[in-house]
C-alpha cells in the first residue's frame, strides 16, 4: 500500500483544482469538450499554436495539454503562497499513481532575457499559415522568439463576418495590435462603445485589459506583438462589453490603452537623414516601455533615402514591411531584397543599411524600449 504523507493541504490558501488530461491535438479535443459536453473554455495559450486549453462545467476545471505524455491522471492544485507565508506544499501521489501537484495561484509575469539573432522572413518562402485562437490564421515572423522574449505574428482571417470570441484578456508585458489591411470591429473595457480598427492604425492592448474581436471584414490582415513569446489568453465569463464605464486615462501596469490613427498623426523627421515618421505614441502609452513608428523616405528630398551603414543599442527592433520594397544589406552577410509583408529582426550594434528603396516603401518599426540610440556609421 503506498503511504500517504502525512500533510495538510486544508488550510494552505488553495484557490482552484485542475484535473490534468493528455490530449494529442488541441484543435480536434476542444470541440468535443466544449460543444458537445458543453464545457466553457477559461484559458488557452499559446494563441498562434495553442498547445494548452483549460475549461470548466459541472463543478470540473480540466486542463487539455499537449505536452503532457503520462496515461495516469494529475490533478494542479493553485496555492497561494508568495508572500503569504504559507509553505509550499510538496507533490503528492495518490495510491492508484495519480499525480497532485501544488502550483501558485498566480504566477509572476516572467519575460526571459532576449537571445538575439539576425532573421529575415519573406512572405514569398511558403511559411505554414497555422490554424489559431478563435480560427485565425497565424504566420510566425519571429521563429526563435529571440529565447521566448517576443514573439510576432501575421494574422489573416480570409473570410469576414462575426468572429467567433469571448471577452478575454492576455497576461502579457507589452502587445500591439496593427491592422495592415482591411478592417476589424474590436471593444475594451473603460474605452466606450465598440469601434473600427482601419488599416494603417493600431491599438496597444495593456496588461489584462478585457477585450473583444467583434467583425472582421474579408481578408483582414494585422501584426500582432507580444512580449513575452508565450502568454496565457484568459477568459472573462463575468464582463459583459461594452461595460458602460469610460476611463480612458486608466492604466494597467503602467500601459494607457491608445488607438493611433495615422490621419491624425503629421510626418516628421526620423532618426534616418532622408527619412520622416509617424509616431504611434506608445512609447508615451507605455511609459517608454516600446516604441513604434511607421517610417518612409521623404518625397522629392534632395538626399537619397540610402542609408550608410548604422548600428542601434536597442534591446529589441523589430521591422515590417508594410508597402514597397527596399533591400537589407547586413555587415559580412548576403543581402536581402524585401518587399511588403517580409520582416527582419536587426540585433543591437550590427552594422545594416537601406538601399534601393522605392518611392511607396513604408516600414512599421517596433522597438524596445522606445529611446534608444542610433548610429550613423558615415564615411569619414
Amino acid at each position: 500500500m503506498t503511504e500517504v504523507p502525512e500533510q495538510a493541504v486544508v488550510s494552505t490558501n488553495i484557490t482552484l483544482g485542475e484535473v490534468c488530461l493528455p490530449v494529442i491535438d488541441l484543435t480536434q479535443e476542444l470541440p468535443f469538450f466544449l460543444s458537445t459536453l458543453g464545457f466553457q473554455l477559461e484559458e488557452i495559450f499559446p494563441a498562434d499554436d495553442p498547445a494548452v486549453a483549460v475549461i470548466s462545467g459541472y463543478g470540473l476545471r480540466i486542463r487539455l495539454d499537449r505536452n503532457y505524455s503520462m496515461f495516469k491522471g494529475s490533478i494542479r492544485l493553485r496555492q497561494i503562497a508568495e508572500d503569504t507565508g504559507t509553505k509550499r506544499l510538496e507533490p503528492l501521489t495518490s495510491p492508484s499513481g495519480h499525480a497532485i501537484e501544488f502550483v501558485e495561484a498566480k504566477p509572476p509575469l516572467v519575460i526571459p532575457e532576449v537571445r538575439h539573432s539576425f532573421m529575415v522572413r519573406r512572405l514569398l518562402d511558403n511559411d505554414p499559415w497555422v490554424i489559431g485562437r478563435a480560427g485565425m490564421h497565424y504566420r510566425d515572423l519571429i521563429p526563435d522568439r529571440l529565447g521566448g522574449s517576443v514573439i510576432a505574428s501575421h494574422i489573416r482571417i480570409p473570410d469576414g463576418g462575426p468572429v467567433p470570441d469571448m471577452v478575454h484578456y492576455h497576461k502579457v508585458g507589452f502587445q500591439l495590435i496593427f491592422c495592415y489591411r482591411g478592417w476589424v470591429r474590436l471593444v475594451y473595457e473603460d474605452q466606450g462603445e465598440p469601434f473600427i480598427l482601419h488599416a494603417d492604425n493600431c491599438v496597444i492592448q495593456p496588461p489584462e485589459i478585457r477585450h473583444r474581436v467583434l467583425e472582421a471584414s474579408d481578408n483582414l490582415e494585422v501584426l500582432e506583438i507580444g512580449v513575452p513569446a508565450e502568454h496565457i489568453t484568459a477568459i472573462d465569463h463575468s464582463m459583459d462589453l461594452p461595460n458602460h464605464r469610460i476611463n480612458r486615462e486608466r492604466r494597467w501596469n503602467g500601459t494607457r490603452f491608445l488607438h493611433y490613427k495615422a490621419e491624425d498623426t503629421p510626418w516628421t523627421q526620423w532618426r534616418f537623414p532622408a527619412w520622416e515618421s509617424r509616431d504611434t505614441g506608445i512609447g508615451e502609452a507605455t511609459q517608454g516601455i516600446a516604441g513604434v513608428h511607421v517610417g518612409r523616405p521623404i518625397a522629392n528630398s534632395s538626399r537619397s533615402p540610402d542609408l550608410n551603414w548604422f548600428s542601434h543599442n536597442a534591446d529589441i527592433l523589430f521591422t515590417f514591411v508594410k508597402q514597397g520594397n527596399l533591400t537589407l544589406e547586413v555587415a559580412a552577410q548576403k543581402s536581402s531584397k524585401l518587399v511588403a509583408a517580409d520582416a527582419f529582426v536587426i540585433p543591437p550594434y550590427v552594422k545594416t543599411r537601406y538601399t534601393q528603396v522605392s518611392a511607396d516603401c513604408e516600414l512599421v518599426e517596433v522597438a524596445l524600449s522606445a529611446k534608444f540610440a542610433t548610429v550613423n556609421h558615415a564615411p569619414a
